[in-house]
């Protein structure tokens, strides 16, 4: 076991945003609790314990994030993966309010903004104290990381800071409002959070990238741009303890929970803190045999093609992070397909979005687009991988503050060329906005930026490969689910 996750006991009444009929402390009786430090220190576990749905499809977001863009799909092989539509429906910018990407994530993040809620409602009638302060500030940061996701993905939304006095039917506010709330609160947290490098803990390196993060996307969010503010930000975190790895996959390696180059990570243990599972969606199905997996994957998401094609053939990025050609097994024989009888040869170029018996031959069905490999598949590994999944990524910063300069019409070169030199491709001379963000791309594959990203740089619309033009630019943002704007019509009106 690579980590330990400890949990406290709160209840969540329904989904969403709702109120606690009980406040439940565990096991020791609410008028006693915290008796010590360390209770105090482990009121705040839960809050972290709710970034565990995010990556997979319990919570939407990483997938959301990748199918919906550029580079990622879920592909119809056949009778396999249309799953009613929903691959689909988020590459080509279709979904609708009762797809399950959009209901899934929103509930998964108002479960994440709750529980912060919750434990902050439990702090306050505690006798204050340092430690009880730096305590709630901590939670604060988490609490806005959530309302962060959601700000990103639905725009505006209610805004709660309280789960014991939250309205039954709480009305939105506007999107720029949440972000000024957000800064400020962020911001104000900053001197009271832990100065250290705790890639599972809202440090203040944490708090900075949150804010960098911001402040980068608050043209959007806003509708002001704050390329400045961004770039201060990024600065306090370059001072930090961080360095780039010397190879560009070990962020991603089983072991990774000491890599200088994750800030914030999500904890992910195979046994205790289970979740990730890309490697199940992504993998043939006779890859089981390549790495003695005792369980067999499913033969589905991959690369998209035109995306692949972005990578020069020299560079380390594009064998590293991605699983195409002939496949052996764990003995170095050729793995064979268990319909087709032939040898697993993976041709990265998927032909097609959809693809049925009458269109396409078995071959291309089963064995086209090339697999993700970024995050090692350990030797036996199950349906769940212990790999750490970074949020907040140094190579991002470096990518962020070039942008900033190439906003305030600088060069960015400085912070390119660092990751390019490392993934053995030539560095670039007055390197272009439309570089950088080819550059992120290739670099930040399948680490859940890439819609953001796109968003930002005014490409979300275009066409790309298998999607035209999306028809309404409303799609920046998800709509809220059905379901909920059933259960508080509030959040059909207008921001208040």
């Amino acid at each position: 076991m690579k980590k330990a996750i400890l949990f406290i006991s709160v209840v969540l009444i329904g989904l969403g945003c709702t109120k606690l009929d009980e406040d439940l402390y565990d096991k020791i009786p609410g008028d006693l609790y915290p008796e010590n430090e360390n209770q105090i220190a482990n009121l705040s576990v839960d809050a972290y314990a709710k970034l565990k749905p995010l990556v997979d499809d319990e919570g939407w977001w990483f997938l959301a994030q990748e199918v919906s863009s550029d580079e990622f799909c879920g592909p119809t092989r056949d009778a396999d993966w249309f799953d009613g539509g929903k691959w689909v429906n988020i590459h080509k910018h279709e979904w609708s309010n009762d797809d399950e990407g959009v209901n899934r994530m929103w509930d998964r993040f108002w479960q994440g903004i709750t529980t912060c809620n919750q434990i902050l409602d439990m702090l306050r009638v505690l006798p204050e104290s340092d430690e009880i302060n730096a305590k709630m500030d901590e939670v604060e940061v988490m609490r806005s990381f959530y309302y962060y996701l959601l700000l990103d993905n639905y725009g505006d939304a209610p805004y709660l800071t309280s789960a014991a006095n939250a309205p039954e039917q709480p009305y939105k506010i506007r999107r720029e409002d949440i972000f000024d709330s957000l800064v400020a609160t962020v911001e104000s947290a900053l001197p009271s959070l832990k100065k250290i490098n705790n890639k599972y803990l809202a440090t203040r390196y944490m708090g900075f990238s949150l804010l960098a993060k911001l402040y980068l996307n608050a043209g959007v969010y806003k509708g002001e741009i704050q390329w400045a503010k961004a770039g201060q930000y990024c600065d306090s975190i370059l001072e930090g303890p961080y360095n780039l790895e010397n190879n560009v996959l070990a962020p991603f390696l089983t072991n990774n929970e000491n890599s200088s180059e994750i800030i914030f990570s999500i904890p992910y243990d195979e046994n205790n803190f289970q979740g990730f599972r890309l490697h199940m969606r992504t993998l043939h199905y006779q890859h089981n045999l390549k790495y003695d997996m005792p369980v067999g994957p499913w033969n589905g998401l991959c690369v998209v093609p035109t995306f692949f094609d972005t990578y020069e053939d020299n560079d380390l990025r594009r064998e590293g992070y991605h699983i195409f050609g002939m496949q052996y097994d764990s003995k170095g024989n050729e793995i064979i397909d268990g319909e087709t009888g032939q040898p697993l040869n993976i041709d990265p170029h998927l032909p097609a979005l959809m693809m049925t018996a009458a269109t396409h031959t078995p071959e291309q069905i089963r064995t086209t687009g090339a697999r993700v490999g970024k995050y090692e598949i350990k030797m036996g590994a199950k349906e769940n991988l212990s790999n750490d999944f970074p949020l907040f990524r140094l190579t991002d910063i470096y990518l962020m503050k070039a942008e900033v300069e190439l906003r305030l019409n600088g060069n960015g070169d400085e912070w390119i060329n660092p990751i390019r030199q490392r993934a053995g491709v030539s560095e670039w001379t007055g390197a272009s906005l439309d570089d950088l963000l080819a550059e992120r791309g290739r670099e930040l594959y399948c680490e859940g930026h890439r819609r953001q990203d796109l968003i930002r740089f005014g490409k979300f619309t275009d066409a790309w490969w298998e999607k035209t033009v999306t028809g309404d630019p409303s799609v920046s943002t998800f709509p809220i689910p059905k379901w909920a704007t059933e259960a508080n019509p509030n959040l059909l009106l207008d921001p208040q």
